[in-house]
């Protein structure tokens, strides 16, 4: 069980770290990119920092190079906005839950017909249910 006060650190991190990744760092290269969770040690001298980038493969390649020639820069940024004993050093990591995401929704539109964004008219009837203003054969 993480304690309340490192809840609080790591959830402050993600959110001054995205600020930064957003405001801060004007590299062209530099992808869509959101930080999606913070998990700082408990002496606060690391930080696991990860990341979802939004593009295909070599954009999101080409976006991690980019945060870890610039780790020292987003590091002092994020000493000068959060104030810790130590500023934490930072280690970037993909998260895919994005991606595992779509591709389960593609495999639920494969495996369920219907169009875009609609459910498909016999579901409903199949498991027993009745939508409103029907009533039951």
């Amino acid at each position: 069980m993480i304690p309340e006060r490192m809840k609080r650190v790591n959830e402050t991190c993600r959110e001054v770290l995205g600020e930064i990744l957003q405001e801060d760092l004007k590299d062209p290269r530099l992808g869509f990119v959101t930080v999606t969770k913070v998990e700082v040690s408990p002496d606060l001298k690391q930080a696991k920092v990860w990341v979802s980038v939004l593009g295909g493969e070599g954009e999101v390649e080409e976006t991690f190079r980019v945060l870890e020639r610039a780790r020292g820069f987003i590091r002092s940024r994020l000493g000068s906005r959060v104030r810790l004993k130590y500023t934490p050093s930072l280690s970037f990591y993909r998260d895919r839950g994005a991606e595992i995401s779509e591709k389960v929704q593609m495999l639920l539109h494969e495996v369920i017909p219907g169009e875009e964004g609609e459910a498909p008219e016999d579901l409903g009837e199949e498991s027993g249910e009745t939508r409103e203003g029907e009533e039951e054969a």
